[in-house]
């Protein structure tokens, strides 16, 4: 019944949205009753739908749920994690590379969780330095390591398309805690996952 529910509750949301959309495409000067626009608006609204399914995602129950005891303390690192997020100032895409290291303090997680969780704080209306320290803060506050690191190399759209139009310019953010806040570890870090970060 649960699971009733939570579907009529998706199906009204994309409802409403597919209203919303089709009111959009009229008042920007097309027909939304052209042939090629007549299913445009609900297939935006399942897209848009997905491309913020983040907030339904917790990203620290992902994180425990491959959480393992060991007794080692290397530098883990996940790097290339393909990432696609939403700039939350002019709802276009932007997109890119999340690299990420923690050194463990008794516990681990799987490594796929590290990719799970670039998708949870991704997919929602993001700017690019929250996105770098939500996934630094989660990491911290639920493995306790000694230390995190993130880096994110992403294009956006928004400089892209309009605005400015750099085609070329790529932002490079990043966010270090604990070890990672000492020279030594962090030039490690940068090197091994061979960004042009200083």
């Amino acid at each position: 019944m649960a699971y009733q529910r939570v579907e009529q509750y998706e199906d009204k949301i994309t409802s409403r949205l597919t209203e919303n959309y089709r009111e959009s495409i009229g008042l920007l000067g097309e027909d939304p009753d052209r042939e090629g626009l007549l299913k445009t608006p609900e297939r935006v609204a399942k897209a848009m739908q997905f491309l913020t399914q983040g907030y339904h995602m917790d990203a620290a129950a992902i994180l425990n749920s491959a959480k393992f005891h060991e007794e080692v303390s290397e530098m883990v690192i996940v790097k290339d994690i393909e990432l696609y997020s939403m700039c939350e100032h002019h709802m276009l895409p932007f997109f890119g590379k999340a690299h990420i290291a923690y050194i463990p303090n008794g516990w681990i997680t799987g490594l796929s969780k590290l990719a799970r969780v670039v998708d949870v704080y991704s997919r929602r209306m993001q700017v690019q330095e929250r996105l770098t320290s939500q996934i630094l803060n989660v990491i911290k506050d639920t493995l306790n390591p000694l230390g995190v690191a993130v880096v994110i190399e992403a294009s956006h759209l928004c400089m892209m398309m309009r605005g400015v139009q750099k085609q070329n310019s790529v932002t490079t953010t990043s966010a270090f805690w604990g070890e990672f806040e000492r020279n030594e570890s962090r030039s490690e870090f940068i090197r091994l996952i061979g960004s042009k970060l200083h």
